[in-house]
């Protein structure tokens, strides 16, 4: 059955995520400044998503006011002055991690964006038929769960996932246990447009689950790598494979 919400309203992308990676190994005093003129490149990734959102320039000033501020500062060649990112718009990158390459002379930045990246409305500066890695589409889980957490704090009117979760946890997972039974019986029997939407349902109930018990995919995925990096362990002893 068909129960992916349709509530089409946006989530809040700026809220903190305490599964992010910090900053805690970088080290701007190992920044080399002269390779550049004064100027590092920066590369903006989406904290969420893993898309590529921008490239930008950074002086120190630029670096010391991102890191004080929390929100991505470039220094403006054509302005030449310090330009936060958003400033007009509202469209602010929320900074959440930060690193250099082994050079040293260039950045990777990993922010929540407020809202399209590029002035002119595409998501990243590369278009709206930017290329996209294959990852991409996973990606999209982690959009579910912003959605999803929105639905919650906001209750907005007629959502569906707002209204299941006021029912409970014990329906919640009654959903899931549902859910599961309709994809199986779809694997047997039916076409492959209904495994499909079966199988989606079956993705965002199991994400609702998770959050109502204030767990996350990123603890699902981890567990699934340990799991990955044991079995590679065992079979490297001669024990068993995967």
């Amino acid at each position: 059955m068909n129960t992916t919400p349709s509530d089409s309203s946006a989530p809040d992308s700026s809220a903190p995520d305490s599964s992010a990676p910090d900053s805690a190994a970088f080290d701007p005093a190992a920044l080399d400044w002269q390779k550049g003129d004064g100027l590092l490149p920066a590369v903006i990734q989406d904290a969420g998503s893993g898309a590529v959102l921008m490239l930008g320039y950074m002086s120190r000033e630029a670096l010391a006011a991102t890191l004080a501020s929390r929100r991505v500062t470039f220094w403006s060649r054509s302005k030449q002055r310090l330009w936060i990112k958003g400033e007009t718009s509202g469209h602010f990158l929320d900074l959440v991690a930060i690193a250099a390459d082994c050079d040293h002379d260039a950045l990777l930045i990993l922010a929540r964006p407020a809202g399209p990246a590029c002035h002119t409305g595409t998501p990243t500066c590369w278009g709206a038929d930017a290329p996209r890695a294959d990852a991409a589409g996973v990606a999209f889980l982690n959009t579910l769960e912003r959605i999803i957490d929105d639905r919650l704090a906001r209750q907005p009117d007629g959502s569906y996932t707002a209204k299941l979760v006021a029912e409970g946890t014990r329906r919640v997972a009654q959903k899931v246990g549902e859910e599961g039974l309709e994809l199986a019986l779809a694997g047997v029997a039916q076409a492959d447009a209904e495994v499909i939407g079966e199988a989606a349902d079956l993705l965002y109930h199991t994400v609702l689950l998770l959050k109502v018990r204030d767990l996350s995919l990123t603890r699902v995925i981890a567990e699934l790598k340990a799991r990955h990096e044991a079995a590679g362990t065992l079979a490297r002893d001669g024990s068993r494979t995967e």
